[in-house]
Protein backbone atom coordinates (compact mmCIF):
# COMPACT_ATOMS: atom_id res chain seq x y z
CA UNK A 1 0.00 0.00 0.00
CA UNK A 2 1.25 3.86 -0.40
CA UNK A 3 1.06 6.35 2.53
CA UNK A 4 -1.99 8.38 0.85
CA UNK A 5 -4.18 4.21 1.09
CA UNK A 6 -2.65 3.70 4.66
CA UNK A 7 -3.94 6.41 6.23
CA UNK A 8 -7.03 6.01 4.71
CA UNK A 9 -7.74 2.64 6.18
CA UNK A 10 -6.95 4.43 9.22
CA UNK A 11 -9.85 7.33 8.66
CA UNK A 12 -12.15 4.85 8.20
CA UNK A 13 -10.98 2.79 11.30
CA UNK A 14 -10.95 5.90 13.37
CA UNK A 15 -14.43 7.08 12.05
CA UNK A 16 -16.02 3.61 12.88
CA UNK A 17 -14.48 4.20 16.45
CA UNK A 18 -15.90 7.54 16.85
CA UNK A 19 -19.06 6.56 15.53
CA UNK A 20 -19.37 3.68 18.16
CA UNK A 21 -18.24 5.99 20.85
CA UNK A 22 -20.60 8.92 20.37
CA UNK A 23 -23.10 5.79 20.24
CA UNK A 24 -22.31 5.30 23.49
CA UNK A 25 -22.18 8.67 24.97
CA UNK A 26 -26.08 9.18 23.70
CA UNK A 27 -26.74 5.36 25.06
CA UNK A 28 -25.67 6.46 28.74
CA UNK A 29 -27.45 9.78 28.53
CA UNK A 30 -31.05 7.77 27.22
CA UNK A 31 -30.51 4.96 30.09
CA UNK A 32 -30.00 7.41 32.45
CA UNK A 33 -32.71 9.86 31.43
CA UNK A 34 -35.18 6.64 31.68
CA UNK A 35 -33.85 5.30 35.14
CA UNK A 36 -32.36 2.60 34.28
CA UNK A 37 -30.23 0.60 36.85
CA UNK A 38 -26.57 1.82 37.33
CA UNK A 39 -24.92 -0.68 35.92
CA UNK A 40 -26.17 -0.11 32.93
CA UNK A 41 -25.41 3.32 32.45
CA UNK A 42 -22.03 2.66 33.96
CA UNK A 43 -21.04 -0.34 31.51
CA UNK A 44 -22.30 2.27 28.75
CA UNK A 45 -19.97 5.25 30.34
CA UNK A 46 -17.21 2.77 31.17
CA UNK A 47 -17.50 2.02 26.87
CA UNK A 48 -17.44 5.34 25.86
CA UNK A 49 -13.86 6.20 27.70
CA UNK A 50 -12.43 2.85 25.91
CA UNK A 51 -13.13 3.96 23.08
CA UNK A 52 -11.88 7.89 23.37
CA UNK A 53 -8.59 6.11 24.67
CA UNK A 54 -8.57 3.66 21.65
CA UNK A 55 -8.69 6.53 19.27
CA UNK A 56 -6.17 7.95 21.58
CA UNK A 57 -3.90 5.29 21.14
CA UNK A 58 -4.65 4.68 17.29
CA UNK A 59 -3.51 8.30 16.50
CA UNK A 60 -0.86 8.05 18.82
CA UNK A 61 0.67 4.89 17.16
CA UNK A 62 -0.29 6.31 13.50
CA UNK A 63 -0.23 10.16 12.89
CA UNK A 64 1.79 10.89 15.32
CA UNK A 65 4.32 8.00 15.76
CA UNK A 66 7.87 8.11 14.09
CA UNK A 67 8.58 5.31 11.84
CA UNK A 68 11.33 3.07 13.60
CA UNK A 69 13.65 3.65 10.12
CA UNK A 70 13.61 7.37 11.18
CA UNK A 71 15.15 6.11 14.89
CA UNK A 72 17.72 4.17 13.28
CA UNK A 73 21.57 5.48 13.40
Amino acid sequence: MNDEADFREIDVAMLYIEEARSRAESGAAALRRANAEPHLVEAMERAQVELSDTARRLRQGTFFAVPSAQTAF
